[in-house]
């Protein structure tokens, strides 16, 4: 009966660090990937105002910038320019509705971004929101929730599956292998059937990675599902953990470039999409 408890708090133990170990990397994304809101704040008259400057738009809507500033004697300016580009700053006068200051970006084509700032102004004083530095939104089509949300799914799927079969495969638990097969099966449909489809409404491309271009989440994707592959065919009929292991770190590591890094961007010149490491050298 011993033994028994001890083996449930083993496998217990297995499923929590794995849970951590997911969780941990969806916080890290969130706070280090480029499309996520950017936290702001400013102290006014000795009161601070906390904001979310948005930099991702779906669909085919203008972009709305909304701040709650109750006070009233504070007016606000919005300035932006498509990037990258040189083009001087377009100045918008922010537009007061009841407790909201409020303005508006041009909606721009799939993957189009722009550089915006925003400065608040209380009488004389004149406050920089963002601290001078300008934010980027990207703007992308609309994607169906039909497709989003089982492509978040099972990528979060694949990510948990794919720690708890590396975690067992360090304690050469027998269930290692079953849980990296069901690894195998997640990340191939959500980041290599799903994933595509995403990419297609967002951008109007099924796929932007290796060999048609650079693009680092769909190339990050295919290298992750590359070595779970390898570990499924080498486990097939003999127990080698440490292709587990090995695939596990790697999805880590993968799961740990902030997603949508060196995405889709429009080339406002030339009116095309570019990806990945080449907007480096743009």
């Amino acid at each position: 009966m011993q033994f028994k408890k001890f083996i449930y708090m083993k496998v217990a133990f297995y499923w929590i660090l794995a849970v951590f170990i997911t969780f941990a990397a969806i916080i890290y994304q969130r706070k280090t990937g480029p499309t996520y809101d950017k936290k702001v704040s400013v102290v006014i008259d000795s009161q601070e105002y906390r904001f979310k400057l948005v930099r991702s738009h779906g669909g085919t809507t203008d972009c709305k910038i909304d701040l709650s500033i109750p006070d009233t004697q504070i007016s606000g300016t919005l300035f932006f320019k498509q990037f990258p580009t040189n083009n001087p700053w377009i100045e918008v006068n922010m537009l007061r509705d009841d407790e909201k200051l409020s303005a508006a970006l041009p909606n721009l084509p799939p993957a189009g971004k722009y550089e915006y700032k925003i400065t608040l102004k209380n009488g004389d004083q004149t406050f920089a929101l963002n601290e001078g530095e300008p934010v980027l939104i990207r703007f992308k089509g609309e994607v169906p929730a039909i497709v989003l949300i089982p492509h978040i799914i099972f990528m979060f799927f694949a990510m948990f599956l794919g720690n708890v079969a590396g975690i067992m495969a360090v304690f050469k638990h027998v269930s290692f292998r079953f849980y990296g097969n069901l690894t195998v099966i997640f990340l191939f449909a959500g980041g290599l059937i799903l994933g595509p489809l995403v990419q297609k409404y967002a951008f109007g491309e099924l796929w932007a990675g290796i060999p048609f271009a650079w693009d680092l989440t769909d190339n990050k994707t295919l290298i992750a599902f590359l070595f779970w592959a390898l570990a499924w065919f080498m486990n097939r009929k003999s127990e080698k953990p440490g292709y587990t292991i090995i695939a596990s770190i790697v999805m880590i590591i993968m799961y740990s470039i902030p997603h949508s890094m060196f995405g889709s961007q429009l080339d406002p010149e030339t009116g095309k999409v570019i990806q990945g490491w080449i907007q480096l050298f743009l």
